[in-house]
């Protein structure tokens, strides 16, 4: 049953997205992407009692998977490079004759024919990988369905040379990819479905084909194309060492040679490079012009995970290390450093995007404290940001459709014109910062364990403290206006609704069921990697105190309860203008002034640009991220 529903998660993508690329019925085309999101949902939910497994499968459709994935190494490549010379791009050339060098090496020369460990492996940490990206992934697809066909015609785009076909089926391809990397156990597996993503992430980027849309992709390829350098050269490093792929034996035996630290340091290169970490965070702002989806699912909620998950699945081999002290600071570094940026800004996704940076760099900052409090907050961070942040990303796609904006100011009294999408965004920003829900939780835990390391814990806390007041803003700004009267509920697709509201709810059901998370995908995996560790004495009950998750839901509960007595009881109320210090007029939000001259109120949020603006910033803090970066790297040398 479990090599059955292996299948499904990663190879019945690529077959579906080769019936996106060939359908040119857009109504049959939705119907194959619904069907697969259905299958990819239901397949990873009922890998769940199967947990843990591993097996190497021999062969699919008759041809052996060891050689599929050596072919296709070198198709991939042979892909990349064609690329580059197409966009005349040195940096690319460079690095992908680079990875076809060492990749040939490796296959040629290096590598013995017998191999008797098994390619796929699922642990809960694999397993919480494949629910984010089998479930999330499928809903921000179902999304993508009215979202670009309303894209398209803001574009012009006759339906007789829609771009569609060719965006599902990289949409669909990746989340296969996104699957086999969760599962791989053989570093090469891994390998080819990591850069499988880089090559979806550029063409995904560059599906518009405008002049900001190609930079921006070719800047991603090549960015991720370094990780993919550091990542082969490590491969072949470990490789040449202990003479195995076999990833769990890889961890075993470096537990016991922790000498051979300098491949391990290149693997979490590749892993900062992947989740667009300083210095390389230009890549995932670039990414930004995509359309929305493409934003929610491959730089948000899933792809850039990719980074945070290797450097979590290999934290255990350099626990206790200079290594892992160097991962600590830079990602603490990068949570301060993106809170910061996000604070200077007023384009939605561009608060989303640094957001994202900031939290993949508290996740990062917990493999490097490598404890099993630490652990457990980053695994939670990994799980409740995928689910908030790709909600937070359709809903600014979803308003940013209907106002032809995502500035934040554009954005003020939205819930008098959009009120479910408005307050399905506050809800969004509710979870990213208060109790009873998860990244609280988890933000609290990365505190508890950072708690003995006097920089880490500053940088947190000072991150923490402009996290809030980023989201604050944004959430005031949506509910700003004055209102009474009845919502006039606007008018959106199923498929715009059905996300939106299953991964709002998502948010609130797990953040009550955090405890259950905890001890039964959490746990487990800890008792593996560590001294088996007592859940009395976990996150809900240790010398720090405790976090009250279940009465804290129940509080939350009675509090909407409130919220909505208010709003009903607001339909009665009259509402009086502010005092704009004149005599008022007619015209709402107006007064006579001196001279007795017209002037017309405004309201805007200060975003402290002299402070945190990015221009100010950036080449500051890529400048102090390069020196973490070549601490991390050149001190394992």
């Amino acid at each position: 049953m479990k090599e059955l529903l292996v299948f499904i998660l990663i190879v019945s993508p690529f077959m579906f997205a080769v019936l996106c690329s060939i359908i040119k019925s857009d109504k049959i085309r939705s119907f194959v992407v619904l069907a697969m999101g259905i299958i990819l949902s239901v397949s990873s939910l009922l890998l769940i009692t199967k947990v843990p497994f591993s097996f190497s499968p021999k062969s699919v459709f008759t041809i052996k998977v060891n050689h599929i994935i050596e072919v296709s190494d070198f198709l991939l490549l042979f892909l990349m490079l064609f690329f580059a010379f197409k966009y005349k791009s040195i940096l690319i050339r460079i690095f992908v004759i680079f990875q076809m060098v060492f990749v040939s090496y490796f296959d040629f020369f290096l590598k013995q024919n017998h191999s008797d460990y098994p390619t796929i492996y699922c642990d809960h940490l694999s397993l919480i990988m494949v629910l984010i990206i089998s479930i999330i992934g499928s809903l921000i697809c179902f999304q993508a369905v009215p979202y670009m066909k309303e894209h398209e015609h803001h574009l012009n785009i006759h339906p007789a040379i829609s771009k569609q076909r060719g965006f599902f089926f990289v949409m669909v391809l990746f989340l296969g990819a996104m699957n086999g990397l969760a599962l791989s156990n053989d570093m090469m597996f891994f390998y080819f479905f990591f850069e499988v993503t880089t090559i979806c992430s550029f063409l995904l980027i560059g599906h518009d084909q405008t002049e900001v849309a190609i930079k921006n992709s070719i800047r991603a390829l090549w960015m991720n194309s370094l990780g993919g350098c550091a990542f082969i050269v490590a491969i072949v490093w470990i490789y040449s060492q202990i003479g195995t792929l076999d990833i769990q034996e890889i961890i075993r035996t470096y537990g016991n040679a922790k000498y051979y630290v300098l491949p391990l340091a290149l693997i979490c290169l590749a892993g900062f490079t992947k989740s667009a970490q300083f210095p390389f965070q230009s890549w995932l702002l670039g990414a930004m012009v995509a359309p929305t989806p493409v934003s929610a699912l491959l730089h948000s909620s899933t792809m850039v995970k990719v980074g945070v998950y290797i450097v979590l699945r290999f934290s255990p081999v350099f626990k206790g290390i200079f290594l892992s002290q160097c991962v600590a600071l830079c990602g603490a570094f990068a949570f301060l450093a993106g809170a910061a940026l996000a604070v200077g800004q007023s384009n939605g996704k561009k608060v989303l995007a640094y957001s994202t940076i900031s939290n993949l760099g508290l996740i990062l900052a917990c493999a490097g404290i490598n404890t099993p409090a630490a652990h457990t907050a980053a695994i939670l961070l990994i799980i409740f940001h995928a689910v908030t942040k790709a909600l937070l990303f359709m809903c600014v796609g979803t308003i940013e459709q209907h106002i032809a904006s995502r500035d934040i100011e554009d954005m003020r009294g939205l819930y008098a014109e959009m009120p479910i999408t408005a307050l399905i965004t506050v809800m969004g920003v509710i979870t990213m910062i208060m109790p009873p829900f998860g990244l609280l939780l988890g933000k609290w835990m990365a505190m508890e364990a950072a708690a003995r390391n006097l920089l880490v814990i500053l940088m947190v806390s000072l991150g923490s403290a402009l996290t809030v007041m980023y989201w604050a803003r944004w959430a005031g700004t949506l509910m700003s206006d004055p209102f009474a009267g009845k919502f006039k509920l606007e008018s959106q697709p199923i498929l715009t609704w059905i996300p939106l509201l299953s991964l709002c709810s998502l948010a609130s059901v797990l953040s009550f069921l955090a405890p259950l998370v905890y001890t039964k995908m959490i746990v487990p995996d800890l008792n593996s990697n560590f001294i088996p560790f007592d859940i009395h004495r976990g996150i809900f009950e240790n010398s720090y105190g405790q976090f009250p998750v279940v009465p804290l839901c129940l509080i939350a509960i009675l509090g909407f309860g409130v919220a909505v007595w208010a709003v009903k009881s607001a339909a009665s109320s009259r509402i009086v203008p502010p005092y704009l210090s004149g005599a008022q007029t007619a015209e709402p939000g107006t007064f006579t002034g001196p001279m007795n001259q017209l002037v017309k109120s405004e309201a805007r949020n200060y975003y402290l640009s002299r402070i945190f603006g990015e221009k100010r910033l950036t080449t500051c803090i890529n400048l102090a991220a390069g020196v973490w970066l070549i601490l991390m790297v050149g001190g394992t040398l």
